[in-house]
């Protein structure tokens, strides 16, 4: 008796320690497939319905109306138009270097009660994405900055007040004549963090001065304040836009009395700004979508949502236009003519084979686990009989 219980203490010893290295390996295996990325594919599809009122006495003009963004190609994205409802004319550059195409309408106006619809579909692989590790120490000065930059992306085009008195004050008085480009755009930073409160301001971005005035702006006002306050101090700065793929996003909003209807389903839009950082070149500053908060005022840099989340679709650079400007006309016009737009932006991800694969290893993972526990409780419950018997026969 004495040697069958010896036998099972040392069987149920050798399995302990089996199912020990099992939970380690599984354990380990997990870190390592949760730990890689891999590129990720979307599919983006915008419909677009233009509407003239059957009520109404004007003929909306569709020479303008044609246009649509083919979003951009980098190191970090390769977008592609994979089909469109209406065939594609041309394509050429917008005034900001994007990448556009026009549409080939069927008719070139809308006659009261009339209406035309269009849906264009992408296909976005989004890559892995890094910065390279950047440090005020490492920063180098204004003068770092090459001239053609600085006339490029310095000025006052766009929505950038440059030359509006109260912001250059506000801009020195920040700086403090300081030269790093990294540390005055610290400073930016911080300024904007502790001042401006984000708010949600309908569909009309504010410009600068209003931002400044209001002390509260969404992500582009924000974004454009910070520009403005980079380019009054010679530092090249510009507006990025983008979709971020949101699994649980379903809104539906009308803007402009009606005259605008925007459904959104898994997608949502977001700006911030891109700045040139010499050694580093162009960096994105996000203030308002950033993974770690704002506490050290460079997460704004190195945890920026297009960095952190390949989940991010860069759509256009605005570098001279003044989009805030077309916004309003656009008001006018569809509210003054009674004419009518309703789009519908959708966005899904699409599950790739390695995606399939790395679902089993988890499942199997997550088997491997849940088994463990069940053979280590019962592994324990024999090794506590065992014990009991043995105290048994020493009493006999």
């Amino acid at each position: 008796m004495q040697r069958a219980i010896e036998a099972v203490e040392r069987a149920v010893t050798v399995t302990f320690i089996l199912i020990i290295l099992l939970a380690t390996i599984a354990f380990e295996n997990s870190i390592v497939v949760e730990g890689e990325k891999q590129d990720t594919t979307f599919v983006i599809q915008i419909s677009v319905t233009l509407a003239n009122s059957s009520n109404g006495t004007k003929t909306w003009n569709l020479t303008e109306d044609r246009t649509v963004n083919l979003f951009m190609n980098n190191t970090w994205q390769t977008v592609q138009l994979i089909s469109s409802s209406l065939p594609l004319e041309t394509m050429t550059v917008d005034q900001d270097g994007n990448p556009i195409g026009f549409l080939q309408f069927p008719q070139s106006e809308l006659k009261p009660g009339e209406n035309i619809s269009y849906t264009i579909t992408y296909r976005a692989l989004s890559k892995p994405r890094s910065l390279p590790n950047i440090t005020e120490d490492e920063s180098e000065t204004l003068e770092k900055i090459p001239d053609e930059l600085k006339a490029s992306y310095s000025g006052a085009e766009g929505p950038w007040l440059v030359n509006d008195q109260e912001l250059q004050e506000l801009a020195h008085t920040i700086a403090e004549n300081e030269t790093k480009v990294l540390t005055i755009i610290k400073k930016f930073i911080t300024w904007i963090r502790d001042n401006i409160n984000y708010t949600i301001n309908g569909l009309l971005p504010h410009y600068p001065n209003q931002t400044y005035a209001e002390r509260k702006g969404d992500c582009d006002d924000q974004a454009n304040l910070f520009i403005t306050l980079c380019r009054i101090y010679g530092i090249p700065s510009l507006l990025q836009i983008g979709g971020i793929y949101l699994p649980a996003e379903r809104t539906n909003k009308t803007f402009w009395e009606e005259h605008l209807t925007l459904d959104y389903e898994r997608i949502g839009w977001h700006g911030w700004a891109m700045v040139y950082v010499p050694p580093w070149g162009w960096l994105p500053v996000d203030l308002t979508y950033v993974a770690g908060g704002l506490r050290d005022p460079l997460n704004a840099i190195n945890q920026a949502a297009v960095v952190t989340f390949q989940e991010v679709i860069q759509y256009v650079n605005v570098t001279e236009t003044d989009y805030i400007a077309s916004y309003r006309r656009k008001k006018d016009f569809l509210q003054n003519n009674d004419f009518y737009v309703h789009e519908r932006n959708e966005m899904a991800q699409e599950v790739s084979q390695g995606d399939s694969g790395k679902e089993i290893v988890d499942m199997w993972l997550e088997g491997a686990l849940i088994a463990t526990v069940v053979v280590t409780v019962a592994v324990v419950g024999i090794f506590l009989h065992v014990r009991k018997l043995k105290k048994e026969i020493k009493r006999g």
